[in-house]
């Protein structure tokens, strides 16, 4: 296992221009230290969406002014994996790619999601699946939970076989809920290794977990702290950096609208608070970033830190 005693790394804001080029891309392996604790992006793959269905409440004109978010096709980027975090010689995922798999659809948001790459991406960072010990997911959507279901090309048992699950209390109670994306019966034979969470439940040294209802039933983020500085990983309460700058608009995946926009509000402005970074794991290749404080230059509000 990797060294983890090394000081805290200074983030530094990256420029506008790198900035928007990030912006229409997907992540690669991107990494951070809060104290002796050390969390990195581990991709999977990535998700082209169709803009308009995704965050309804936008128009042509709010992406006409907006070009940076977008490739050439008018899809929003976004990427696809999961949060490492490691301490002392012990490794936690947060959530687990959509795993090795392709989906293409002719209308709706998603226009195409693919993944695959994250066995490789553990590699890269020093690590074999065996080396984790628990993996904790934000919520249950197809996305989240793919290397857990999903055993890899010429293998029987997902990735992850001899990891504990674990999986807010309330999200477990309603796998009623994925009926439509056709995975229930897959989660459901998670059983033997899920243990459920309460909300503040500390799952790994420096890791809590808080259940914030709206996105799912039992969507949970959780608060990474080390090093004076703390981060929030913030799952499917925002997509889209640009859902920082208004707050108000949901997402068509979200099951309470209102329930959601209201939490993203409070998250918006708990993440302007000095110290504290968030983590989006949809964010293109912004996933780590910092929001504008009041009194700040004008522009967009989310502020990606060089990892």
């Amino acid at each position: 296992m990797p060294d983890l005693t090394t000081t805290t790394t200074t983030t530094t804001t990256t420029t506008t221009a790198t900035r928007e080029e990030r912006l229409h891309r997907p992540s690669g392996i991107r990494s951070l230290r809060l104290g002796d604790t050390k969390v990195s992006y581990v991709p999977d793959g990535d998700v082209r969406l169709r803009p308009l269905p995704l965050l309804p409440d936008t128009t042509d004109e709010v992406w006409s002014a907006h070009p940076e978010y977008l490739d050439p096709a008018g899809h929003l980027v976004a990427s696809v994996g999961a949060l490492l975090v490691q301490h002392g010689g012990r490794a936690l995922l947060i959530d687990a790619g959509f795993g090795p798999q392709t989906h293409r659809a002719p209308d709706g948001p998603v226009a195409a999601i693919h993944g695959g790459t994250l066995p490789d991406s553990l590699a890269e960072l020093g690590l074999a699946p065996g080396d984790i010990e628990a993996v904790a997911f934000t919520h249950l959507h197809s996305d989240h939970i793919g290397w857990a279901v999903h055993p890899a090309p010429g293998e029987v048992e997902p990735l992850f076989s001899r990891a504990e699950y674990l999986i807010a209390a309330p999200e477990w109670d309603r796998l009623d809920l994925l009926a439509a994306e056709g995975t229930a019966e897959r989660v459901a034979a998670l059983a033997p290794r899920v243990s459920t969470l309460a909300d503040g439940q500390e799952i790994f040294p420096g890791v809590h977990v808080r259940i914030t209802p709206g996105h799912t039933v039992g969507h949970a983020e959780y608060v990474i702290t080390g090093g004076g500085r703390r981060l929030i990983a913030f799952g499917d309460a925002v997509h889209s950096p640009i859902q920082i700058d208004h707050p108000d608009w949901s997402s068509a995946f979200d099951h309470d609208l209102a329930r959601t926009a209201a939490h993203r509000r409070r998250l918006v402005a708990e993440l302007a608070e000095p110290g504290t970074i968030g983590f989006g794991g949809h964010f293109a290749d912004v996933v780590f970033g910092q929001v504008r404080q009041d009194g700040e230059a004008d522009g967009p509000a989310w502020r990606p830190v060089d990892a």
